[in-house]
């Protein structure tokens, strides 16, 4: 971080202490650490960590003496969030590439073990997709939304996934474990899950993953159309526009959203019985 002026204001220091222990390890930090990173003193960074102590923003170890941000900081955080939630953000997005495109659009969201489809726009095509109409889940791996969201899931939680997974998807008959992993690292090379499976004759579908700003997948932006509107030379053109889209996604996502830790829940809400 670049060093603070030593003029530089309270209000200063305390952000500048607040970002980095937003960085720092989930332990926290030592106040002679801080210091050194953001360039006070630290009597400087002490008093200030006092101050934000008896504020409820920062709290302290009893057993190591480090600081971390406390749960009401992120609760705090949380009630600040970009108000719109993921299925407001992508909408707009979502038409837009199903006119541009002439395909359908599908918004999948993570729910534990499965994806759970949380918007569709519908092109002109008829077609079959594995998670069906809004609402519809399948087991992560399954169809190219769910498989570009497994893949991009930090190692030990997609590890997690596959044991779970792979049983329920092999009484299906659809694959084992070693073709998992292996198209797993062939998505995470290519940053895209993209081919005509075999599973829905005559469908072909891509899908890039929706990363959360730790590069961790909570959703994903997947095309499904007939096996001849996606061809090798047609392909690099439709995931360049999935994923310059995704990106901008990226960048307004709140990770506080209820539609990413429930999105059943979310969709619920929004049914005139729910």
């Amino acid at each position: 971080m670049k060093e603070l002026q030593t003029g530089t204001g309270t209000l200063e220091r305390a952000f500048a202490i607040i970002k980095n222990l937003s960085d720092a390890k989930a332990e926290g930090a030592r106040v002679t650490q801080i210091a050194k990173d953001v360039g006070l003193t630290q009597a400087t960074v002490h008093r200030t960590l006092q101050a934000l102590v008896l504020q409820n923003v920062v709290e302290q170890d009893e057993r190591t003496k480090h600081y971390r941000l406390s749960v009401d900081f992120f609760v705090l955080a949380a009630r600040a969030g970009n108000p719109l939630n993921l299925r407001e953000i992508c909408r707009p997005v979502m038409l837009r590439l199903c006119a541009s495109l002439g395909d359908t659009l599908f918004l999948l969201a993570r729910s534990g073990f499965d994806a759970v489809c949380i918007d569709r726009s519908e092109g002109p095509f008829p077609i079959r997709s594995f998670t069906g109409d809004i609402g519809g889940r399948i087991a992560l791996g399954v169809g190219q939304g769910s498989l570009a969201i497994l893949a991009f899931l930090p190692e030990a939680e997609r590890d997690e996934v596959i044991r779970f997974n792979v049983p329920r998807v092999r009484e299906l008959g659809m694959f084992d474990e070693v073709y998992l992993r292996t198209e797993i690292e062939r998505v995470r090379e290519l940053g895209f899950a993209g081919k005509n499976t075999g599973l829905l004759e005559g469908m072909a579908g891509v899908a890039v993953p929706i990363l959360d700003r730790d590069g961790r997948a909570v959703a994903a932006l997947s095309v499904g159309t007939i096996s001849a509107r996606l061809s090798e030379d047609r392909l690099p053109t439709v995931v360049a526009l999935l994923q310059r889209e995704a990106e901008s996604i990226s960048r307004k996502i709140n990770p506080f959203d209820p539609t990413l830790r429930r999105p059943v829940s979310s969709l619920a809400a929004l049914s005139p019985n729910g």
